[in-house]
């Protein structure tokens, strides 16, 4: 199964209890989760060891599974962790914005009769 994929996106939790969103091109995600063990995965890892696989998933191209890590690193801990449980139907009311007032939805303006 792993020969057939180029690249992965996975979710670490860390010692702390918060969560690291990583991609790796490669066909084997276990690869890039020893090296963050060993301390060879970054800062934010590296000082918060030891790290537990929680999430992964594969993609055939890396662009994609940038694309994809870059999107879920913007999401609320609530929200990842429902991603972790599998639990596909919570994501959309998990959903939010965080830069403030929802947005106002345009009111049609009309003549006077």
């Amino acid at each position: 199964m792993y020969d057939l994929h180029g690249a992965w996106v996975y979710m670490l939790q860390c010692r702390d209890g918060s969560y690291y969103v990583g991609s790796h091109r490669g066909p084997d995600v276990q690869v890039r989760v020893a090296q963050h063990q060993e301390g060879r995965g970054g800062e934010y890892t590296a000082a918060r060891l030891p790290v537990t696989l929680v999430w992964c998933e594969p993609f055939q191209y890396i662009i994609d599974a940038i694309d994809t890590e870059r999107r879920i690193k913007g999401w609320s801990r609530a929200k990842k962790e429902a991603m972790i449980r599998g639990d596909w139907d919570a994501l959309p009311s998990l959903s939010r914005r965080r830069g403030g007032k929802p947005k106002q939805q345009e009111q049609t303006v009309r003549a006077p009769r």
